[in-house]
């Protein structure tokens, strides 16, 4: 039976659908305190080969497997995750350091996809009919095209969203009918762990799926292996193309980097409009500590409002609460890792050596960095041309919407962009010139829906999550023609 999530307790991980420990176990601790959140068994070279040996002998199996019952097995999960929201929102706070009321978020947003999952499940692959009569030679013949799997996936998941983004990767795989082997991230693998003691409520087959918490030096071997045709990344930009790199001949679906712009133009331009925007950038430059692939990381104003939005920026900013993860108040926790925060204390640090102007924080505190906000940051710097993983916000004046357009383009990442304007051409022309995969009208860059398509274009990646656009990623197309029909 799955454990239950006992602060300080070793976690078994789960093999082919079932739990299993193994010789080492590793301590998950927390960023916020450095107490100790759990232990977790690793394992097995042994127990590896097991789990997608598993996976590769039920792959026909479990494509075959009615609709019906992997949408069962996907709205059990999205139900129990609901049951269990408070425990689960405190187990990401404890091991991530995110802030709870973002963790009870990313609660609410697993059980929505797991929910789109199911939904997906019953409609997914229902076939689409051609006639083949309109030339001669296909007289009597019908064409009847399906999605099938690919094969298993292996899904690698990050740290800053513990649980959501392992959904992301587990819950269109199951939908499909994809056995997959899920890596959580060595800092925050517990979340991930929670998806497998719900999954073993159902009746789902065997060998279907296994979490293994494995070391990040050991997927090199998982990545090789034949056996998984389908690599779904969600990671830094360097170990994704790394991945993609070394299995030209599989089917990679990378998520990696961004430096999400924010662009303010000259008509949204009233006190209430400003306010809205700065607020909304405030937030989300510093919701998960930064840590997000869409956080807004670039603020792209023109000169007409610049001089009015710049301050308020700076005040909402200051007014964000650092603090305790547990604090309900808090809307800033720690980073992941004292390490990460010193990081961007170096690149902060640089941008100032450099002639930036920093306006607000650039203090750090252990593994907690205060929310910061710089202006006139050189183009060369580190700052200014990588993805900052924290909560810092750079201030640029442009002129003019061609200007700030050509600003969001010069990055090298292009995963989403947020226009501030009240202008629907504007809109459509930002729709057609920003470099992006998603660009969002009236908000930040860091609105994500989980059923629409995401992912980036440039450096931030190759293909799209979100439940459907996953699904076809793990599949691929096969059509049957039929011969001898009175069409």
């Amino acid at each position: 039976m799955p454990q239950e999530t006992t602060v300080g307790a070793t976690h078994a991980f789960w093999l082919a659908g079932r739990q299993a420990t193994g010789e080492d176990s590793f301590d998950v601790t927390s960023p916020w305190d450095g107490r100790l959140v759990g232990k977790v068994s690793v394992p097995t070279d042994a127990q590896v080969e097991e789990a997608v040996a598993a996976a590769y002998a039920v792959r026909d199996e479990f494509a075959a497997t009615p609709a019906h019952v992997r949408a069962a097995a996907l709205d059990h999960v999205s139900k129990r995750l609901v049951e269990r929201t408070e425990e689960i929102a405190q187990l990401i706070s404890a091991e991530n350091g995110k802030p709870i009321k973002w963790a009870r978020g990313e609660v609410g947003r697993a059980v929505s996809v797991f929910r789109f999952a199911a939904e997906e499940a019953r409609r997914f692959n229902g076939g689409e009919a051609q006639r083949l009569d309109t030339d001669a030679g296909g007289q009597g013949r019908l064409a009847l095209t399906r999605r099938f799997p690919k094969g298993v996936v292996l899904g690698i998941a990050p740290f800053n969203f513990p649980l959501n983004l392992c959904a992301h990767k587990v819950a269109p795989a199951i939908a499909a009918g994809a056995p997959i082997i899920l890596k959580p991230a060595p800092a925050t693998p517990l979340s991930g762990l929670i998806i497998g003691d719900l999954l073993a409520e159902t009746e789902l087959p065997a060998g279907s799926w296994s979490i293994l918490p494995v070391s990040n030096d050991r997927m090199p071997a998982l990545v090789q292996d034949e056996r998984l045709p389908v690599i779904s990344f969600t990671g830094s930009e360097k170990v994704g193309y790394a991945i993609m790199d070394s299995v030209p001949r599989k089917h990679c679906t990378l998520e990696l980097g961004g430096n999400g712009a924010a662009v303010v133009l000259g008509d949204f331009s009233s006190d209430a409009d400003l306010d809205w925007a700065a607020g909304r950038i405030a937030t989300f430059s510093n919701y998960q500590g930064g840590q997000s692939c869409i956080s807004v990381q670039r603020v792209i104003a023109d000169a007409s409002v610049y001089d009015r939005l710049l301050p308020r920026i700076v005040a909402a900013v200051e007014a964000q609460v650092t603090g305790d993860p547990s604090d309900a108040r808090t809307d800033v926790g720690p980073l992941v890792s004292e390490d990460a925060a010193k990081r961007v204390e170096t690149w902060v640090d640089e941008a100032v050596a450099a002639g930036a102007s920093l306006l607000a924080g650039g203090k750090r505190d252990g593994a907690s960095y205060a929310p910061t906000v710089l202006t006139d940051v050189p183009a060369d710097t580190t700052l200014a041309c990588e993805e900052v993983f924290g909560p810092v916000l750079t201030v640029t004046k442009v002129d003019g919407e061609a200007e700030a357009f050509a600003a969001v383009n010069s990055s090298k990442y292009g995963l989403q962009a947020g226009v501030f304007t009240h202008d629907v051409q504007v809109a459509f022309r930002a729709h057609r010139a920003l470099e992006v995969g998603g660009v969002i009208v009236g908000d930040v860059p860091s609105y994500r829906a989980d059923q629409m398509p995401y992912g980036g274009a440039k450096q931030s990646g190759v293909g799209r999550e979100g439940v459907r656009f996953a699904m076809e990623d793990y599949t691929y197309e096969r059509v049957l023609v039929l011969t001898g029909l009175a069409l």
